[in-house]
């Protein structure tokens, strides 16, 4: 057998005996957001499993800044030796590099490799209970009937939330003028006094509320009813074929990270989020535990950027 091949396999089939990490020194898991954020909390959870899986001691280091972009620039500009992970969302992999094309500093296509997605979640459509509508459809209707007089709210300009009411506007034919706040707890105030009438929100914020009868969630933005959101009807399957914009979690490494390391970090990943622990803690905060191969990783990023890339370029929007 040739010696490369015998340590490939080596690799591959006695991951307890291969030493990936062999320096006595912890893994840096990078979260560009600050502790208590929902990606740390999330990233956290996943921590402590993958530190025993691997034997190996791992950090969680917070690196906030830029909506995630100053620690994904981190890693991306880290040595490839497997001792720094970024964990983060979406938003850094895939509309900051529109955002911000002369000031981002890295290309996550070329300076980042894919391990694994963690997670996933839907964001929900929620309207302002003052409002005294029942469904998207009659708010759809109630908006046209008034364009340019009803504001949405979203955590700033390039957001998720932001990016998926300008997708929504145009699929449903809507004039709403865009409010920007600082977070979704000030969306959340700025609702309840009817300052705004609809917005799209993370289902942490905006189920308590709506439970209540505060607010009220007209529709989920998956493809596909979400378990996480029993009986909230995807607004893809209320007249708005295709309309998606979720949330999603994702571990990668700077570019060139051996390829062992990665494979190795994939598997153990996918079998931890496969587990009932970890899918009731992320279930708990509407979050599903998805492991993936780096290919659907990699996959998913383009199609969310082609995507995303389409309405900020309909919007001419840049934050350089």
């Amino acid at each position: 057998m040739r010696p490369h091949l015998f340590i490939l396999l080596l690799a591959l089939f006695a991951p307890n005996t291969w030493a990936a990490w062999p320096a006595e020194r912890p893994i840096h898991l990078v979260v560009p957001f600050p502790a208590g954020s929902s990606p740390d909390l999330l990233a956290r959870q996943v921590a402590d499993p993958l530190s025993k899986a691997l034997k190996q001691s791992i950090v969680i280091e917070n690196k906030p800044g830029a909506g995630g972009n100053l620690g994904t620039r981190f890693v991306a500009r880290a040595p490839n030796d497997g001792y720094t992970l970024l964990y983060t969302i979406n938003g850094p992999l895939v509309t900051a590099p529109k955002l911000y094309q002369k000031t981002l500093g890295y290309d996550p296509a070329i300076d980042l490799a894919p391990i694994s997605l963690v997670a996933t979640s839907p964001n929900v459509l929620v309207l302002g209970a003052a409002l005294n509508l029942n469904s998207t459809a009659e708010f759809v209707q109630y908006a046209r009937n008034r364009p340019n007089t009803l504001n949405y709210g979203s955590v700033g300009a390039g957001s998720a939330a932001h990016l998926a009411m300008e997708l929504f506007k145009q699929q449903a034919g809507l004039e709403l003028l865009h409010v920007p706040y600082a977070s979704f707890p000030q969306i959340t105030t700025a609702m309840l006094a009817g300052d705004i009438q609809a917005a799209f929100m993370v289902p942490a914020i905006a189920m308590p509320q709506a439970k209540v009868g505060k607010l009220k969630v007209a529709g989920v933005t998956s493809l596909l009813a979400s378990a996480t959101l029993p009986g909230v009807i995807p607004l893809a399957a209320q007249g708005f074929e295709g309309f998606e914009a979720i949330s999603w979690h994702a571990v990668l490494a700077p570019a060139g990270t051996a390829s062992a390391t990665l494979l190795r970090l994939q598997q153990v990943l996918t079998e931890i989020l496969a587990t009932p622990d970890i899918q009731d803690k992320f279930s708990a905060q509407y979050f599903s535990a998805v492991g993936s191969s780096a290919q659907v990783l990699q996959a998913l990023m383009q199609t969310e950027k082609t995507r995303w890339d389409e309405v900020m370029a309909r919007l001419n929007l840049s934050l350089d």
